[in-house]
């Protein structure tokens, strides 16, 4: 089972302190036959979240990518960047458990990992664990309506 939609990509994004992360996990993808549209950051110089959150988020939202794949230092900044969008669910995952109720209870669309706090080899756990949980539905649908603001 996978969430991935035929014919659209994973969006995926950082900042510097997840670029080596990002980069691990696109090549990782692509070993697998999953292209993924990359956003930045290209390179491991300071520079900030929001200007690449913000575009891959907007694609994740739009529905011209699914689903969105993010991380910074923490997590914290990229994932309250892209949570400003409404139609967006990121999640903050640390461990594979997470990010399986991030998309079994939450129907999470974008998976956000915290790159100074995890090996390479848990968060590629992690994304395979978030790429293949389904949303269960029933009773988490009407909690997943509350959260746009009107």
């Amino acid at each position: 089972m996978t969430i991935l939609k035929e014919g659209l990509k994973p969006a995926i994004c950082s900042d510097h302190a997840g670029y080596e992360l990002k980069s691990i996990v696109v090549g990782y993808l692509e070993s697998k036959g999953i292209e993924c549209r990359d956003f930045g950051a290209y390179g491991s110089e300071s520079c900030d979240y929001a200007d690449f959150a913000h575009p891959c988020a907007a694609a994740v939202e739009a529905g011209e990518n699914y689903p969105g794949i993010a991380m910074c230092g923490s997590g914290n900044g990229i994932a309250m960047t892209l949570n400003k969008h409404q139609g967006i669910r990121a999640a903050l995952c640390w461990t594979p458990e997470l990010a399986r109720l991030a998309r079994a209870h939450n129907d999470a669309n974008v998976l956000v990992m915290p790159a100074r706090f995890i090996e390479p080899e848990i968060a590629l756990e992690i994304v395979d664990m978030f790429l293949s949980t389904p949303f269960e539905g029933g009773r988490h649908e009407r909690r997943i309506a509350k959260i746009p603001v009107s």
